[in-house]
């Protein structure tokens, strides 16, 4: 037998417990030893060390450090010092971001901790959640968190909201007797609180069943361990992109050695003129300057209210297709609100955000005191005595302690402008018949100053209306006919079916000195008021964000476990939902294999009723139909989804902790809308790659052409492999990385998301990195021709022409790359960082031309000014011929 199936006295038996006072400290330590501490398996954590090193698996980095073999091998020390560095660096800035993002959750995690009330010999003390052991009695109340699962042994008006676990909003009413369905779903166990649920009204005592793993927390996050978790987008390039360069390095040393052992030149001299061309091949700076522009990312989410827990998470957002998002607290506010009330055949609407007590209201979109309006006064007077939610401002904004319905006709009639302990100066309470969860109704016993005394009823409408026998019509008390139930009945099912949860409120006349003493006597021949509905409202601003996604090619899908007329709700007035778009019920995506929610996965934007294995299957089949899929989400029931999705977004102040753990993004204001701040950061950062990949490889390749040009037209070397790594860390590493800072183009948010399968060199990058790098490659080996052939005895100073030349035109091409079309089409001074990057870059070029102690290290010369003027000549000619060529196409 199971523990929902037991007696109280069963259970207590059953876990060797004494519910009179509880577990003793030694009987605490074997349960400890035996079940180990109350905490979910969060798996092993990387030391600091192999954080460190796991920094250096990056395919680019192992190209690196075979080049620094290689060039340690042949002397070159110089060399491989220089890019031992560059891969020291690396290593560094992805390891202090992600110790850094670790460390940000580590104190989210902290303060999210609960402490627990249990009862140790006799006494209750507060413990630290993790020290809970199985057959702990624990005692809470409304606003607690439960800190582990728990059999229900006391409940005085107990609700408790379980949207972590289930993703409803709504609490569930909890009982002490056992169930006699054997395999009840966890929203339906009404006598278990789970682990991580919350208390919203009412308090109880519980005996813990359950600890860390074995919780149903615990077993959910058990399913993480089986969720793969996706390279991103931007390593798929990367990787791709060093596969390619590899390739070109290797294919073109041992074309290098064959043309110049063919040609009478040592194989030494050859090999070594080979590996310089391999190191011009490979842009020695590309992989710091991804992390140093994937950090800035960072630190810009950062002060956007997301914690990036993985470097490249920000550039996979930017090319998301599809976003599944949580409804409860994701999209919504979490703050069940009145909306509509009805009585006496008026409809009234309320308006206001959130639990802030400020609002309007209107009957036939026209502006009413509700002071005015007899009826619709009665109803907000009596849901406001019947209530036990407290209003309270807390950093500038209004939460609640107590259950959301009842605070939300608590905050109806503060709208109206009552306030509670002001009535109460007038209304004396004088008994209570609480909550439950059979009677479906809560009433209180009332008397007025005048000495009037009152029934106050409120509770679900059918109920309700079926103990009434009149009803308040027209500002009189009428006997309730058919045709009025009729009516009432009509008005429900018109709020139901906009997705409201209804409370009726119903009160009754008793004589004074009258003393009722249970609920069936109170509860009967009441007079019906009227019924106020309410919802969780979505967040004010997702609208929007959801309508700018749609823009950007980007489907926002809702998954949710709330029912299937509320979820179509919701989604409708965000513009989820359209005409075209199908809604799916849990029953039926659990009959379908995931081969079959392929097929109709792309037409369905709501899936409702849904448990963690359902989101899991469908981010499982979005992937499979080619999308780049975010999975957002708060609760422990999202974990393995957002593990499963490319990006996995987590909420940093309703989140769980397991879903923190699981997710790439933790965004700290719960906020969808920051989602959509990140995906466009996230575009403009895989752009400004781009611009630098663009340019880095422009350069080498106009690097190779002129060390390839100069050997088979039998030259001496224009370039020394100490000026090339000069030109490849510092002439092109600052620009580069400048350019990483560059500002997002106007039409980020309005074009579609990148194909997952799109390279690097697509939208026409190839042709421009192999265009541009022709050009910079002959206009360096042509000014090197120039200066040779005129005094072939003067090789240094042709050399420091050829360097001079290369590093201007690519100081020039820099501003080329900020844009898909042309040099021409953004302002040049747009990137002041760019600016300076490059004033700087020139500046370092003049001191090692210039600066006698580095002229040796770098065998310069001084250029005289007359060759500085065919230096700018040539240097220029790549980016404005070019530029000239997209004017005419233009013109034309």
């Amino acid at each position: 037998m199971k523990f929902h199936e037991m007696k109280i006295n069963q259970v207590e038996k059953a876990l060797e417990t004494d519910f009179s006072s509880g577990l003793s400290q030694d009987e605490v330590k074997k349960r400890v030893k035996q079940h180990g501490l109350n905490e979910l398996d969060e798996g092993e954590k990387q030391s600091a060390l192999l954080l460190f090193f796991s920094q250096f698996k990056d395919f680019m980095v192992l190209v690196l450090l075979a080049a620094t073999l290689i060039s340690g091998l042949l002397g070159e020390y110089i060399d491989a010092i220089a890019i031992i560095a560059i891969v020291i660096i690396n290593g560094f800035l992805g390891f202090y971001q992600e110790r850094r993002a670790e460390r940000s959750l580590q104190a989210l995690k902290e303060l999210s901790a609960p402490q627990v009330s249990v009862m140790r010999d006799g006494q209750w003390i507060k413990i630290a959640s993790k020290e809970i052991v199985i057959g702990d009695i624990i005692k809470f109340a409304s606003g607690d968190r439960i800190g582990a699962d728990v059999r229900i042994i006391e409940s005085k008006s107990l609700e408790i909201e379980e949207s972590a676990l289930t993703g409803e909003s709504v609490p569930v009413a909890k009982h002490v007797d056992p169930l006699t369905n054997p395999n009840p779903g966890i929203g339906d166990m009404e006598n278990i609180a789970f682990m991580g649920t919350m208390i919203t009204r009412g308090s109880g005592l519980g005996v813990v069943i359950a600890t860390g793993m074995k919780t149903a927390m615990g077993q959910i996050a058990d399913l993480l361990q089986n969720a793969e978790s996706q390279d991103t987008p931007l390593q798929r390039r990367l990787e791709q992109l060093g596969k390619i360069l590899i390739i070109v390095a290797l294919f073109l040393t041992v074309l290098v050695v064959i043309v110049g052992v063919l040609q009478g030149h040592e194989l030494y001299e050859m090999f070594l003129a080979g590996v310089s061309l391999a190191v011009a091949a490979i842009p020695e700076g590309l992989p710091a300057i991804v992390t140093v522009a994937l950090s800035l990312g960072v630190q810009k989410m950062i002060k956007k209210n997301a914690i990036v827990r993985k470097l490249p998470a920000v550039e996979t957002l930017g090319c998301a297709s599809v976003i599944c998002s949580d409804k409860t607290g994701t999209m919504t506010q979490n703050k069940m609100t009145v909306t509509h009330l009805w009585s006496s055949g008026n409809t009234w609407t309320v308006d206001g955000v959130g639990y802030k007590p400020q609002g309007n209201f209107y009957r036939n979109e026209q502006n009413v005191q509700p002071r005015d309006e007899k009826a619709l006064q009665q109803m907000l007077i009596f849901g406001m005595l019947c209530n036990h939610s407290e209003l309270a401002i807390k950093d500038d904004d209004y939460v609640l302690d107590g259950d959301p319905t009842e605070g939300a006709l608590l905050v109806s009639a503060m709208k109206a402008g009552f306030d509670r302990a002001k009535l109460l100066e007038e209304f004396t309470i004088v008994n209570e018949f609480p909550f439950d969860s059979t009677r479906k109704m809560m009433s209180i016993h009332v008397k007025d100053k005048q000495g009037r005394n009152f029934i106050v009823t409120k509770g679900a409408p059918d109920v309700v209306l079926g103990i009434c026998e009149s009803i308040l019509w027209d500002e009189r008390t009428q006997y309730l006919s058919k045709e009025s139930q009729t009516k009432v009945q009509d008005a429900i099912n018109g709020l139901a079916s906009q997705a409201l949860r209804t409370i009726a409120i119903a009160f009754k006349p008793i004589p004074a000195n009258t003393l009722i003493l249970s609920d069936h006597e109170a509860e009967k021949k009441l007079t019906f008021i009227g019924v106020q509905g309410m919802i969780d409202p979505p967040r004010p601003e997702v609208k929007a964000a959801v309508k700018e996604c749609k823009e950007a090619g980007i489907k926002t899908v809702m998954i949710t476990g709330d029912h299937v007329i509320t979820a179509k709700a919701i989604a409708s007035q965000l513009g989820i939902l359209t005409k075209k778009s199908k809604v799916l019920e849990g029953k039926a995506l659990a009959e379908m294999s995931v081969e079959e929610l392929e097929e109709v996965v792309d037409d369905v934007s709501v899936f409702a009723r849904v448990s963690p294995e359902h989101k899991l299957k469908i981010v499982k089949a979005l992937q499979n139909r080619g999308h780049i899929v975010a999975m957002t989400g708060d609760g422990v029931n999202d974990a393995p989804a957002i593990k499963a999705a490319d990006i996995g977004v987590a909420m940093g102040i309703t989140g769980t902790d397991v879903a923190k753990e699981a997710s790439a993004l933790v965004l700290l204001d719960d906020n969808f809308a920051t989602i959509k701040v990140a995906i466009k950061e996230g575009r403009n950062i895989y752009e400004n790659i781009r611009k630098f990949v663009r340019y880095l490889l422009a350069s080498n390749v106009g690097e190779i052409l002129v060390m390839l040009f100069a050997m088979l037209l039998a030259l001496p070397l224009p370039l020394l492999p100490i000026q090339i790594l000069w030109v490849n860390l510092v002439t092109d590493g600052l620009p580069a990385m400048a350019l990483g800072l560059d500002k997002p183009e106007e039409n980020v948010m309005k074009r579609g998301p990148r194909s997952p399968n799109e390279g690097v060199f697509s939208r026409g990058l190839g042709w421009k990195v192999v265009s541009r790098g022709f050009l910079i490659g002959l206009v360096t080996l042509l000014a090197f021709m120039i200066v040779y052939h005129n005094d072939s005895r003067q090789l240094p100073y042709a050399q420091t022409i050829a360097f001079a030349t290369l590093v201007m035109a690519q100081l020039i091409h820099v501003f080329d790359c900020r844009s898909e079309r042309s040099v021409l089409s953004r302002n040049p001074f747009g990137n002041q960082y760019l600016v300076w990057a490059v004033i700087s870059s020139l500046a370092l070029m003049i001191i090692a031309i210039y600066y006698p102690p580095l002229q040796p290290i770098f065998h310069t010369l001084p250029i005289a000014l007359k060759d500085w003027l065919l230096i700018l000549g040539l240097s220029s000619v790549p980016t404005f011929l070019l530029a000239g060529s997209f004017l005419l196409r233009k013109t034309k």
